[in-house]
Order: structure tokens, then sequence, then C-alpha cells
């Protein structure tokens, strides 16, 4: 069959079962956009190429499936650099393509032409320059074995003009082959054995879990292993929804911005079992602090993490849902070893342990002012909205203070109902995931908590969701500044407020929203709040964008400042340290 190099692009995506992609065109794409018009793949024109990636991204992390981007050269090719590093930060698959000058012209400083596969290295799993169309369904194939293979992460597949143009004999693609590319899917033997002697003999153990639990698809095994062996557990800010919250072994979300309950349970444990992450900073705090006392499992699909900021007594390399099912399985058989007859090992007779973590829960749980006031909490307004919600509703934030407060109030019990920019921490994140999760799980209600400042960012492409009949609910939390900066100078500079100063009232969102073909309210009061999302949820064919007018003085609590040790958390607003 003869086609073009675009033609046979867009055969290989769609061999590669890719229903949607989310794209802007430009001079050098320009050929591969023609055959898209007789395509079965759905695109959604966005408004700027960053708001295809992170829409690409909120697709990937709701279904699992690799997010399809595609973009122009040059600037085009720039300002998807973002989300690549966003997706490569929170291991999330995603596949763009680009456009490039003609083969005879790279190198000669031509229109739009920049070094894209040179600027992404660093920040693709890998990326490719397709210099033959013969070439184009076999890399294509191998984009998306890469993209969602091992550790999924973002690649990029850059195309030249005249590549696009060539006529080629389209072949269906090889069955990947790629012996440099290599992961270990099943965890050893003996290292879970080893692990299952720790989680026996542990008196104080806590199961740490990280996102990649969730791309592991392994919140059922471990919901089998938490009830086998009545461990609590902790859940990063990239696993809310990996284990339920309402689950009396939960505890919810440790770190800077963590519950007190999350961070001391750590810190006093005597056995932390790592499942899917990677003892970030904004997690450990001061590393050497660290759970100090504990010994560590920990299991990973990335070796390279194994060891990298903690080294553990026991390493389980391999698929996080293998090793998850293999401590299940192994520790059955360890515990029919060591008992005696009329004797069970499972589960773990912590009791002591559980009473502590009960009594950590009483003692300081996550609160905020609720006196009579006549200024909204922001707090109050993510509890709302999270009452207010069917069950499985999804959630996305953008990055600052109203990302902590939406991990921290809204109640998380389905995986894949949190949606955020975790490692890179991208502003302006919200509103184009938003539209881009509730394409992948349109019969889903999606909801973005979002900051006044993320919202300036990228909410153009709320012009994507009406153009498109994306309808998604956004809540700003306008405070007027840029909130977690403004905490950060209050507590740490002297309250040497410099730059943050957004004003309230410029611009006006309610009249932003409507121009935007969205439907705008405005809430100035307590009293109107719930009445206003109730409202909010009964309009479904539309985007609707709330300015919720809360509270400027507000800050997260609880913290862990910068560097210090998490013993030092500070529980309220009043320096009370623990």
């Amino acid at each position: 069959m003869e086609l073009t190099g675009a033609q046979a692009l867009i055969k290989s995506l769609e061999h590669q079962g890719v229903e949607v992609i989310f794209g802007l065109p430009g001079g050098a794409i320009l050929p591969v956009y023609d055959p898209l018009l007789e395509s079965t793949i759905r695109h959604i024109l966005v408004r700027h190429e960053q708001g295809a990636g992170h829409m690409a991204e909120g697709y990937a992390n709701v279904t699992g499936r690799a997010g399809v981007a595609m973009v122009t050269s040059g600037p085009g090719a720039t300002n998807i650099v973002t989300p690549l590093a966003n997706a490569m930060m929170d291991s999330t698959p995603l596949v763009v393509v680009t456009g490039q000058v003609p083969t005879t012209s790279i190198g000669t400083d031509a229109f739009q032409e920049c070094d894209i596969t040179g600027i992404t290295m660093g920040i693709t799993k890998h990326n490719w320059l397709v210099k033959d169309a013969n070439d184009i369904s076999n890399t294509i194939a191998e984009a998306f074995y890469v993209a969602t293979h091992g550790r999924p992460g973002p690649v990029l597949v850059d195309i030249p003009k005249d590549v696009s143009n060539d006529l080629i004999d389209y072949a269906e693609p090889d069955d990947v082959s790629l012996p440099g590319f290599k992961y270990i899917s099943e965890p050893d033997p003996e290292a879970v054995r080893q692990a299952c002697k720790l989680i026996l003999e542990a008196k104080r153990p806590v199961f740490y879990v990280g996102g990649g639990v969730l791309k592991s698809r392994a919140s059922e095994a471990l919901k089998i292993l938490v009830e086998q062996t009545g461990i609590p557990v902790v859940t990063t800010l990239m696993a809310r929804g990996a284990f339920p919250d309402d689950n009396p072994l939960c505890l919810g979300m440790p770190g800077m911005h963590g519950n007190y309950t999350a961070v001391t349970a750590i810190q006093q444990s005597d056995l932390l079992i790592a499942l899917g992450s990677r003892f970030d900073d904004r997690v450990t705090g001061k590393v050497s602090e660290f759970a100090k006392h504990a010994k560590v499992i920990h299991a990973d699909i990335d070796a390279a993490e194994i060891g990298k900021v903690r080294v553990p007594d026991v390493a389980l390399i391999g698929e996080c849902r293998r090793s998850i099912e293999e401590l299940t399985r192994g520790l059955t058989e360890s515990a029919s070893q060591l008992s005696k007859p009329n004797e069970n090992l499972l589960p773990l007779d912590i009791g002591d342990w559980i009473n502590q973590i009960n009594s950590w829960k009483e003692t300081y749980p996550l609160s905020y002012d609720k006196s009579e006031s006549d200024t909204i909490k922001p707090q109050y307004v993510i509890e709302s909205i999270s009452n207010l919600q069917e069950e499985g509703t999804i959630v996305v934030s953008g990055v600052g203070q109203h990302q902590m407060w939406a991990s921290q109030y809204w109640k998380f019990n389905n995986p894949y109902s949190w949606v955020n920019s975790g490692g890179l921490g991208t502003m302006g994140f919200a509103v184009p995931a938003a539209i881009g999760a509730k394409v992948g799980r349109p019969d889903k209600a999606v909801w973005a908590i979002d900051g006044d400042g993320c919202f300036q960012m990228t909410a153009q492409e709320l012009i994507t969701s009406s153009a498109e009949n994306i309808p998604v609910k956004i809540a700003i939390l306008n405070n007027a500044y840029l909130g977690m900066v403004r905490q950060w100078q209050q507590m740490f500079y002297e309250e040497r407020y410099s730059e943050v100063y957004l004003s309230p009232d410029l611009p006006d969102y309610v009249k932003w929203a409507e121009a935007m073909g969205c439907v705008g309210f405005r809430v100035d009061t307590p009293e109107e709040v719930i009445p206003t999302i109730e409202k909010a949820n009964e309009i479904n064919d539309k985007s609707v964008v709330i300015d919720f007018r809360t509270d400027i003085t507000e800050k997260v609590f609880p913290m862990v400042p910068a560097g210090k040790s998490n013993d030092e958390i500070i529980v309220g607003p009043f320096g009370k340290k623990s």
C-alpha cells in the first residue's frame, strides 16, 4: 500500500489504538494534519501547545493509556517541553509527535527550526528523529512500547517535513525488539522471602505508598495485602486514592504538608515498606533524620531509584503490582511455616502501634479555624465540593496552597480520581489536565481546584473546552496572591512580600469565563458556597468557573520547614511544633 509518510504516521497511531490527539498545527507538521481528516482519531485543537501536553497527561492519568499530543516545530515543540518534563517527573506515559524542518535544512537555522530531540533528551525516556519514512511505523510502535513499559514516562518522535511527504510502501510494524530497553517485572524470590521475614518481625510497620501503585494498577492488590497484615498506610501526594481514605488503616498524606499522624508514624516506625515511592525530598525532609530507626523494604520497578536517597535493607525490583502480590503470597507461606498449631501470625500483632496511631489521629487531626466569619476558608470550599459529589468524581489540581488543601480535605476513596503535578510542580496544570481527564473519562464529573495565579497561566484552554464540548468545573480559590510564595515570605522572610500580590478583581473571572463560553459565578460569603456548588453540579452542558473569594491570610498546615526534620512539624498557625 503506497502512502505518504504522514499517512503512515496516522495509520501507525490508529494501529496503536489511539482514540484522541491533543494538538495544534503549524508549517512543519502540516502534512500530517491532512490525513487526519479521514482518520478515526479525534483531534482536539488546543489554544497553546502546553495545553496539549497537559491534556494528554490528564487523559493518561485517568485511563492508564498513553496520552498523545502533536505539535509543530520550533516554538510549537518548545512550548510542550514543560509537559514533557512534568510527565517525566510523575511517570506519566506520553507520546509527543513534533514536526521538524526538512532534513536538508536541519542545522541551517531554518525558520522554526530547533533541536527538540537535543532539548528533550534529559526529560524523555527516549526520543527519535525519523530520517526515513519507511521507519515511521516501527518507530511509533517502539515509542508506545517505551512510554508504557517499565516505569512509564514520556517519549518524543520528531518527523521532518520532507519525511512526512515522502511516498513509501506502508507495512504494519514489526514486533518491537529493543535489546537495550530492559526492565525487571518479577521481584527476586529470595528478596521477597527476606522482606516477609522483616514484616513478620516488625512491631511498628508502615506502608509508604507512592504513585507506582497506581501506575501498576495495584490498588486492589494493595487492599488485600493491608487486610492480610493489618499494617497502616500512608499515601503520598501522587498516590491519593490508591488506598481509600475511609479505611481506618489509612493515615493520609505524609511529607511537608502531610498530616501529623502520617508524618509521625513514618518517623517512629521500625519498618518502612515503600511501594512505588521514591523517597522524594518533600516526603523525607532532612534525609539523615527521616525514619532513622526504621528498616526499609523498597519495592520499585526502576532499579535506579533503589538506594538513590535511602539505602534499603531489602530491595524488591520489579513491577509494583507483582511485588505486592508476591508479598501477599510469601507472607502466607512464611507465617504458616513459623506458626505453631492454633497460632496465627497474620494479621500482625501490632495492637499497641495501632492504638498509638489512633491517639495521634485524635490529638492532631487536620483542622482549620471554623469560627463564624465573613471570610471564606479555602478548606471549607474543598470540603463542600467533595461532600456534594458523586462517588468517583475526578478532581484535578494546580500547584500551590490549593493543591495541598485539595489533597488534605478531599476524600479519596477511589483510585485514578486525583490528578495533579507532583514532581515538577507545574503551575497552570489544572485547567488543561482537567479537560484531558474529562476526555478520557466522559462518564465522570471532573472538578479542577485551582488558584488565581495558576488559572491565569492556562485558562485559555477553557475555549477548547467550550469549542469541543468538554464540560469541566473549575473552582478558583482566589486569595489575590501567589499563596504558597506569600506563606513562605511571611514565615521565613520576615513578611517581606516581594512580587506576590495579584489583585482580587483583575481580571474579572466571571466575565472571563463567559467570554470563553463558560458559566461564571462569584462567591463572596460562606453562605453562598454550598448553593453555588449545587448550581454548578446541575450544569453539565458547559464548563463552569466559580470565583471563590477566599481568606488571604490562610496558610497550609501542618508544615515541615524546608530542610528540617519531620520531627519539627508545625501543626498549626501559631507556630506550635509537635
